[in-house]
């Protein structure tokens, strides 16, 4: 879901809209799987003359877990995106309550980038702004981190000649 056109200023241009590496979606599914497995033993596994109780109360146990589990955790993923514009870098999340914080890019003076060697594996990293005047701005999970890097790096301090230039966007 990209950025409301509203949400934009006049003559802003999106270069990037990213949301978090999928690798914040494997232990949900990990989980949903491990509870779908759970529940088939537990019902292959039931008294015959219980079945109808514990069927129910294990249904019950399973929903709730997989919506606290599974559920949750998708839609948190969902929810929290990053978007780069020519003038500004936008962050939103929220399942209920939508939480954004935009940072203009003339106070950014640096940005720095992150890989574990996890993160190198799967293709992502932490990207880093710093400013004058607050903490530090981290991006984590940021899919294909050196190519947002380097696009940062061009719509900040522009190109050799030293004029600004916006980026091609891939995606």
């Amino acid at each position: 879901m990209a950025l409301p056109r509203k949400l934009l200023g006049a003559d802003e241009k999106v270069v990037l809209h990213l949301r978090t590496h999928r690798k914040a979606l494997i232990v949900p599914v990990l989980c949903g799987i491990a509870l779908v497995v759970a529940v088939i033993v537990v019902f292959a596994i039931t008294i015959p003359s219980l079945r109808p109780w514990v069927d129910r109360g294990t249904f019950a146990v399973a929903m709730i877990l997989f919506i606290v589990m599974t559920l949750v955790p998708y839609l948190r993923w969902l929810t929290l995106t990053y978007t780069i514009t020519d003038r500004r870098v936008i962050t939103r999340h929220g399942i209920f309550r939508t939480t954004g914080h935009d940072l203009p890019l003339t106070r950014i003076n640096n940005v720095t980038y992150d890989r574990s060697l996890l993160d190198r594996i799967l293709g992502c990293g932490t990207l880093q702004f710093t400013t004058a005047a607050e903490a530090p701005v981290t991006l984590p999970d940021v899919p294909d981190v050196e190519r947002v890097h380097v696009i940062m790096t061009e719509l900040l301090f522009g190109d050799e000649q030293g004029e600004r230039r916006r980026p091609e966007s891939r995606d």
